[in-house]
């Protein structure tokens, strides 16, 4: 089943008189449980594209669909109400907050949202990324790879559509990195999540279903690794 739909996208930038088109007519289509990779140099306009998938940024033109639904025929409001529940991102650098403990941090988009925590989901998600008696810890008494676990905690906990993860690996050590990216390909198996990661690492890369590869801001491969 079709779950995300790219169709046409661009994104310009005025700089001065000049235009910069960091995206260029991008259009492409995600299944349900896919997990794709996203490479190319850096300023080919990955992360301006991941940032316009994940509602945080809006497109010049184009559409992009979500379950069916047209992520910037939103308002506002609805825009924000999206990115908590359909969305969940993972950074590079972790974004969490200093003074907020680990299970606060992983349950704040429930919070935000107005909602009651799972607190089975909790308890399973703490499991799965080995944070069980890390729960009071606060950010700086961990490590960067017990971080990302934290980052990616709370872009799953909420069960969303899609995760959206730019360059999770970029800030960890080699043995770190690969239990991210397992943990990550957990989530994708385990709960269906349907996983786009923006890599410049080709073995990261080579364990998604498909690569997609872009250039100044153009697709210019778009290849199946497996089915």
């Amino acid at each position: 089943m079709e779950i995300l739909k790219v169709e046409n996208l661009k994104k310009i930038y005025l700089s001065g008189e000049n235009e910069v088109r960091a995206l260029d007519g991008i259009s492409f289509r995600v299944r349900q449980g896919e997990f794709v990779a996203i490479v190319g140099p850096s300023g080919s306009g990955k992360s301006t594209l991941l940032h316009i998938l994940g509602g945080v940024d809006r497109p010049t033109e184009g559409t992009v669909y979500l379950n069916g639904q047209d992520v910037y025929q939103q308002n506002e409001e609805e825009l924000a109400i999206f990115r908590r529940r359909q969305v969940g991102l993972v950074y590079q650098f972790y974004n969490l907050i200093p003074v907020l403990t680990v299970v606060e941090n992983i349950t704040l988009p429930v919070l935000i949202d107005g909602q009651t925590v799972n607190r089975d989901r909790l308890q399973e998600l703490m499991t799965t990324l080995r944070l069980i008696g890390r729960e009071h810890h606060l950010p700086n008494q961990l490590s960067g790879g017990q971080q990302q676990r934290v980052s990616i905690g709370r872009a799953l906990i909420n069960t969303p559509a899609i995760v959206l993860a730019d360059e999770p690996t970029g800030n960890l050590d080699s043995q770190n990195s690969r239990e991210i990216i397992e943990l990550l390909k957990l989530s994708n198996k385990k709960y269906r999540q349907t996983l786009i990661v923006i890599t410049h690492d080709e073995t990261i890369a080579l364990q998604a279903d498909r690569i997609i590869a872009i250039e100044d801001g153009r697709i210019t491969r778009d290849e199946v690794i497996r089915t």
